[in-house]
């Protein structure tokens, strides 16, 4: 795909633009928000201490991406608060993937998770490296450089898991459980605006491409470790509105999401609710200010 001429300042954007601007930043955001709030519970509950601090060393990275992907959403002025303490829950756009509650105790469902998530984030951090928006290509490569160790965190996991028999099993049962939830991370927020953000050049591919080049790796590299993915929708099915296939009843990008994630949300808000808060610490230093 032809790179596209770069678009203006925040404050320059047309309605149109600005949309599309903050469609696509929705989707990054409230990913890595909500999965890194999933990844504490993990805390001192990991099997080895170890992976305890890896798994909260990649839980306090995604938080940080979070915060790089709305402080973009604060130029078109939006606060911190209203991002994050005080949006309605039903506004979230984040896949459906990343709000599943674990299985009771199961590292492998941790696992499967954030192979199946930082795989796809990978190929989306690509897809943004020579977007039209300087504001998102400039905060690419801080990501790129931590999402690496995030993949070969969980690469290394699973496979040590498939060298036993009872491992191998709990693989097979959190890929059946997650895989549904994990095509929704290529799921339009709305088909128009995702089309524009196309043709606007916010991205260089397009979702069905990202998701192609993902399940390419993905099937066959649970294939390999032992884990039957007879079920697996192929790539080459489907187009870019998942129309050939059915997603689970929520999605999370249309802003439907499952129950867990009302519970989640309702969790993480309640200490600022609580103390009647207006106005939050800020997650992170504002990362135009380092």
């Amino acid at each position: 795909m032809a790179v596209k001429e770069s678009l203006p300042a925040p404050d320059e954007l047309s309605d149109e633009q600005q949309e599309a601007v903050e469609h696509l930043l929705y989707r990054l955001a409230d990913d890595e928000f909500v999965i890194a709030e999933r990844y504490t519970e993990w805390q001192v509950r990991s099997p080895t201490l170890e992976s305890d601090l890896a798994l909260s060393n990649i839980a306090q990275d995604e938080l940080g991406h979070a915060r790089l992907w709305y402080d973009l959403l604060e130029d078109f002025g939006y606060t911190e608060s209203e991002l994050v303490w005080e949006r309605d829950p039903g506004e979230w756009r984040h896949s459906t993937l990343v709000e599943q509650p674990f299985a009771e105790g199961d590292w492998a469902d941790a696992i499967v998770r954030s192979y199946l998530y930082d795989q796809a984030e990978y190929i989306r951090l690509e897809a943004l490296e020579e977007s039209s928006y300087p504001r998102i290509r400039d905060r690419v490569p801080k990501i790129v450089q931590e999402e690496d160790y995030h993949r070969e965190h969980a690469e290394n996991w699973m496979s040590r898991l498939a060298e036993e028999k009872q491992g191998l099993e709990r693989l097979q049962e959190a890929f059946d459980r997650l895989f549904p939830y994990a095509l929704t991370l290529f799921a339009p927020t709305d088909e128009e605006v995702e089309d524009r953000i196309d043709d606007l050049g916010l991205r260089t591919e397009p979702l069905d491409v990202m998701r192609e080049e993902w399940l390419d790796v993905v099937v066959p590299f649970f294939q390999d470790l032992g884990v039957n993915v007879d079920d697996a929708e192929l790539p080459e099915q489907y187009d870019v509105h998942h129309s050939e296939f059915e997603l689970p009843e929520h999605v999370g990008r249309d802003q439907s999401h499952t129950d867990a994630w009302f519970d989640l949300q309702e969790e993480f808000t309640h200490t600022y609710r609580k103390l009647d808060r207006h106005e939050a610490n800020r997650i992170m230093k504002d990362p135009d200010e380092a």
